[in-house]
């Protein structure tokens, strides 16, 4: 499913932070990007500061023209179809200025913040993905490889009170964005997917032209720190936005020399300083890196690198009043294991898995690690200390589906079979390679950092639902929660395409059971659903606080959805603590809005 898929394949694009020049070709492009690119063997020269090298332009313009020849006489771009089902994964153009939206249903609660909220998504350039066609084989680029795009909705309010709502889409305008429209071509060769000879090909010309082995994605989430705003994907930096125009400021402007490596898409805010946690993974060593920065953003505080023998592939990051929380599990990038003619990134079933407990400012001697049983985790619901404990909640699935070698159709086929099949229960124990081995169900691991003790709930939310994309009341973020929003996916639906459509949501309550059930391995925990009408799918859901609310649940789910038998989509605003209701304001949206990742609500003054 998309959940287990794309936050692995975004840090893998990832081949060099550096600051080179651009190729020259494009060094007189209206949107350079001499900030970033650069051919990989012009670059190495950078390492010898006494040499004086003065490379004729010339020959720079020659070198470059030669691989673009090459380029274009060995592959060919072939846009990859769609099917009926997958429509609404489909990108869309910008619209330009905002327009306004009408609220269609309801009435926004007068109580309501103020404020924007965004979601980020993949929209691919030029009409959609594209496949290489060469003799050494075809690539693929996928779904979650697209370049990103914001949907903001505008929530603001006029004299006497009356909401004016407004919506505005645009693509965040990484160096790559820039420097593809400038050429009016797609110029990344695919290097995640498809046959092992096309993929080395496409990862070595990738480098050879512009330095890195796939484009900046920034795709994935938008956050705030401090009182900026950015849209992220971990196979770069954040890029500042402008959470008004949404046009894209350039990189995250904190000294380069603290940080320069991936960048996590879930930072966390350190309860009580307000200071952001982050971790950075690498295909190369140092495999996992760990940074605090200020609360004013300005400056690195602590990094320290936390000696991983592999790379782990590790989408977040859990923190709690005194801890950081990493997850150290066998879903791994090896290039080796692709030279090979293996799979770039692999779940190794057999590998250990592990949660290490690590102070705030510690390094990779300071921290607890506590073993676990193998699974995959993308997303952490949330951390907090209880006793001696340190509590751990997340999404977790026994395996994960991988992109690998075999052909498309074949990977839908498997998916369709897996998808068909119907079990009564999940056997956690079992080897087999099934849809309940790869869809997430919320688990539980309490780590006792006295005695080392791991209790450990597997499956606290039952077989009915997948469930992905967690979010809580951030006021409750790294302490004691009783509440949890997910959305969920019918155990028999999956696209035809294997990208998962959440037809709705869930509101878990940690703290009351659902009726014990004898033949349930872990008690269940209570939880209600609101699901959406038939063919009707959301994205980027998020929670908004009540400005003056005391109660956890004080406040509204806010979510983008997207009726595919109208070809409609909205924005549903839904009261948290009367969750199973109708939603109290449906806003319609001027333009289609695609399926995306992570959403986020900005409360703004006027």
């Amino acid at each position: 499913m998309a959940a287990n898929s794309y936050a692995l394949l975004q840090v893998v694009t990832k081949c060099s932070l550096q600051r080179p020049s651009l190729p020259p070709k494009l060094e007189h492009s209206k949107n350079p990007l001499s900030s970033t690119f650069k051919p990989i063997l012009l670059k190495e020269v950078d390492h010898f500061p006494n040499i004086s090298l003065d490379v004729p332009k010339a020959i720079k313009d020659t070198s470059f023209n030669l691989l673009e020849a090459f380029v274009d006489f060995i592959f060919e771009f072939v846009d990859q179809p769609l099917l009926p089902c997958q429509s609404n994964f489909a990108p869309v153009e910008e619209i330009g200025e905002a327009t306004t939206v009408e609220i269609v249903e309801g009435k926004i609660p007068d109580d309501f913040p103020e404020g924007v909220y965004i979601r980020n998504g993949p929209n691919p350039l030029f009409g959609g993905l594209k496949s290489t066609r060469s003799i050494f084989g075809e690539s693929r680029h996928m779904w979650v490889e697209g370049e990103g795009m914001l949907h903001a909705l505008y929530l603001n309010k006029e004299n006497g009170g009356k909401w004016k709502t407004f919506y505005k889409n645009k693509h965040v305008q990484t160096d790559s964005y820039n420097m593809e429209k400038d050429r009016n071509k797609p110029g990344f060769l695919p290097a995640i997917q498809g046959d092992s000879p096309a993929i080395l090909l496409s990862y070595l010309l990738n480098v050879l032209r512009f330095g890195v082995i796939d484009k900046y994605l920034s795709n994935t989430n938008v956050f705030e720190h401090p009182n900026k705003y950015y849209s992220i994907a971990e196979n770069h930096m954040p890029q500042e936005i402008d959470i008004h125009s949404l046009q894209t400021q350039g990189n995250w402007n904190f000294p380069s020399e603290s940080w320069n490596r991936p960048f996590t898409s879930h930072p966390k805010k350190a309860p009580g300083t307000g200071e952001l946690v982050m971790i950075g993974i690498d295909a190369k060593k140092p495999y996992f890196e760990l940074g605090v920065i200020s609360a004013d953003g300005k400056k690195m505080v602590h990094k320290a690198d936390l000696m991983f023998d592999r790379c782990a592939v590790c989408h977040e990051i859990g923190v709690t009043q005194r801890y950081n929380v990493i997850m150290n599990f066998p879903l791994t990038i090896d290039i080796s294991r692709l030279v090979l003619g293996g799979q770039l990134m692999k779940f190794e079933k057999d590998g250990y898995a592990r949660i290490g407990i690590m102070p705030r400012y510690g390094d990779a001697n300071s921290i607890k690690w506590f073993e676990v049983d193998p699974c995959c985790v993308f997303h952490i619901i949330n951390c907090f200390e209880h006793n001696d404990e340190v509590v751990v909640r997340a999404c977790r699935a026994r395996q994960s589906v991988i992109p690998g070698p075999s052909s498309s159709v074949n990977q839908l086929e498997k998916l369709s079979k897996w998808i068909k099949r119907e079990t009564s229960s999940i056997d956690d124990d079992s080897d087999e390679f099934t849809k309940e081995s790869t869809f997430p169900r919320v688990c539980e691991w309490r780590l006792n950092m006295k005695n080392g003790e791991i209790k450990e709930k597997k499956n606290l939310s039952g077989d009915e639902f997948a469930m992905e994309f967690p979010i809580i009341n951030e006021k409750f973020s790294g302490f004691r929660n009783k509440f949890a929003y997910l959305q969920v996916v019918e155990s028999t639906e999956l696209s035809g395409s294997g990208f998962t459509r959440f037809g709705g949501l869930v509101k878990l309550h940690f703290e009351e059971k659902k009726t014990f059930n004898m033949d349930e391995e872990d008690e269940l925990i209570k939880a209600e659903y609101h699901m959406f009408p038939k063919n009707t799918f959301c994205s980027g859901t998020s929670f908004v606080p009540k400005p003056e609310g005391i109660d956890e649940d004080d406040g509204w789910i806010i979510t983008f959805t997207h009726n595919e038998n109208e070809n409609i989509s909205q924005v549903c605003i839904i009261d948290a603590k009367k969750f199973t209701k109708e939603p109290v304001a449906i806003i319609t949206i001027s333009s289609r809005v695609p399926y995306g990742f992570h959403g986020a609500f900005m409360p703004l003054t006027s």
